[in-house]
């Protein structure tokens, strides 16, 4: 699983809606870690990214990696 960013996270709340209170409730993150995590004032460990992604990743969002055009977040496509 590619590590994210802080960028990332901040802007997939913004894409969803979502307050950090939201997403710690989602991700059961603690919110001091998460106003960290998305400051990039710390590593997160592996587990806490993992958590917030997952939470993300549930409600809709899907994670770009960085290939040569910088990493990015958008909404997955609703299938019919």
């Amino acid at each position: 699983m590619d590590t994210i960013t802080a960028s990332q996270i901040r802007a997939a709340r913004g894409l969803l809606d979502w307050t950090r209170d939201h997403l710690v409730e989602k991700s059961g993150v603690p919110k001091s870690t998460l106003v960290r995590v998305e400051s990039d004032a710390v590593t997160p460990r592996q587990s806490t990214l993992t958590a917030i992604r997952t939470a993300l990743e549930d409600a809709g969002v899907e994670f770009i990696a960085e290939n040569g055009g910088g990493a990015g977040v958008r909404l997955r496509k609703e299938t019919i």
